[in-house]
């Protein structure tokens, strides 16, 4: 583990240089550790895929006391949270107009479409942490022969609940932003709302398993 200043007011944590499920347990249990404490000092936690970026108030506290709370958070252990083992459900429709790269990721993997989506759907992923836009969630835990690179060009728009594959990850688009994610299907889910309690669908460390479902269910359960 590596401590870094990043700002006048923030600290890097650095459990490692690659993404890998024990790096990504050991990020997730330090966010929750410090969310649990209901800190008012702490303002803001932002989890990455090996890191952990803590703002803090600077007149409140300084560097060092914030090195000091997260060594002796981590050297006390993480205690197994709700998180670990809640999982959440995603309906998604696979359809060919959902999904316009469906046939590109399945020529890629050299897998028939039909086992791009039973694949894609049978996994349990993990939430590492939301960015990009408000709402989105970098999922890990993608099956290693689904890793399709990126669009070379990414699309002005991709429509909101789309799910894509970038590279190793998987993740939906919570509203309507350009993308260069290989679309693959959507949910009838809205994944972000600015005016709920819980403005976000899911929060890292939550688990994720995908619902394969035809247009007849997706169009019932977007109109529900």
């Amino acid at each position: 583990m590596r401590i870094i200043p990043a700002s006048d007011s923030s600290l890097l944590v650095e459990f490692g240089a690659v993404i890998a499920p024990e790096i990504q347990d050991q990020v997730i249990g330090l966010f929750h550790a410090l969310q649990a404490r209901e800190d008012a000092h702490i303002r803001n936690l932002h989890p990455g895929y090996a890191s952990l970026l803590v703002d803090f108030d600077p007149l409140a506290i300084t560097h060092k006391d914030v090195a000091t709370l997260v060594e002796s958070l981590v050297s006390a252990g993480f205690a197994k949270t709700e998180n670990d083992s809640k999982v959440v459900e995603m309906p998604v429709c696979y359809d060919a107009e959902f999904g316009p790269d469906l046939a590109d990721v399945a020529t890629y993997t050299r897998l028939p479409a039909e086992e791009v989506v039973r694949l894609h759907a049978g996994a349990i992923y993990r939430v590492c942490f939301l960015g990009f836009t408000a709402g989105f969630a970098y999922l890990g835990g993608m099956p290693e022969v689904l890793h399709t690179p990126r669009l070379a060009t990414p699309r002005r728009a991709v429509a909101a609940g789309s799910v894509g594959i970038a590279g190793g990850q998987t993740g939906i688009y919570p509203t309507q932003t350009p993308g260069g994610w290989r679309l693959i299907g959507r949910t009838p889910l809205r994944m972000f709302d600015a005016q709920a309690e819980q403005p976000t669908r899911v929060r890292a460390g939550d688990r994720v398993r995908f619902l394969a479902i035809d247009r007849a269910e997706f169009e019932r359960r977007e109109s529900a």
